[in-house]
């Protein structure tokens, strides 16, 4: 059966990429949680979808150009705005203290894709092993010379590459790399891609699964894990 991880965390009911929607992925007992990560302009890692706040906060700048301090008084509730009170950007750190003590697997995407965010790797890396999760992280990012590095940091951590293009033989191009993951966009998925992904010996972890029906095609089709806003969703069809 297909894992099921919540998207940015429970984010079709919670704002996303919030302790509010880590929280309530774990409390409904979901096998993984992804999330966003990024870097300050004082070197903390901080869990955000975007390079700018103004989409899911109340303020407007680059996350790179603003210290945590300034970043941590914005309210990051996005389109629930109003209806759980003031959510506020989180901390890497902070997610792993919630999920430390937990079965979860976590997918930590590495925002490099329009700033690269020199060291990024290594300190996530290093907060990981701080925690002792190596065994239940998954790195993933658009840049796979992001997820390279971390193969040279971490070899032992399971790392994906992340596409919302329709790849011939994705699966070949991720082993070549002695990357562990595929983590295409759902709607590329046909019975004949999966097979050869999995034929190349790479897990399948797609995104961002919604529908029911997508939940139910997917999951027919051997997908290792759906990844969607609405987890929920998931745990009533799947289980």
């Amino acid at each position: 059966m297909s894992k099921i991880f919540a998207h940015r965390g429970f984010s079709g009911k919670y704002p996303e990429n919030t302790m509010l929607a880590f929280e309530k992925a774990v409390e409904i007992g979901v096998d993984g949680i992804e999330m966003d990560v990024h870097l300050t302009k004082d070197n903390v890692l901080v869990i955000i979808h975007d390079e700018d706040i103004r989409r899911t906060c109340d303020g407007e700048g680059l996350v790179r150009d603003m210290t945590y301090d300034e970043l941590k008084k914005f309210d990051a509730s996005a389109s629930f705005r109003g209806v759980y009170g003031f959510c506020g950007i989180p901390t890497l750190r902070e997610y792993f203290e919630l999920v430390k003590d937990t079965d979860v697997i976590t997918n930590i995407e590495l925002k490099t894709g329009i700033f690269e965010y020199p060291t990024i790797e290594q300190r996530t890396i290093d907060m990981i092993k701080e925690y002792g999760l190596e065994d239940r992280i998954i790195l993933s990012s658009f840049n796979h010379f992001t997820v390279k590095r971390c193969e040279e940091i971490a070899p032992e951590i399971k790392r994906g590459f992340l596409s919302e293009s329709w790849l011939i033989d994705y699966g070949k191009y991720t082993a070549a790399q002695n990357v562990q993951c595929c983590h295409p966009i759902h709607c590329s998925l046909t019975k004949e891609i999966v097979d050869e992904m999995h034929s190349a010996g790479c897990e399948i972890n797609t995104w961002t699964v919604n529908e029911y029906k997508d939940i139910e095609r997917l999951s027919a089709l051997g997908v290792d894990a759906l990844i969607g806003n609405f987890p929920d969703r998931m745990i009533e069809k799947l289980r």
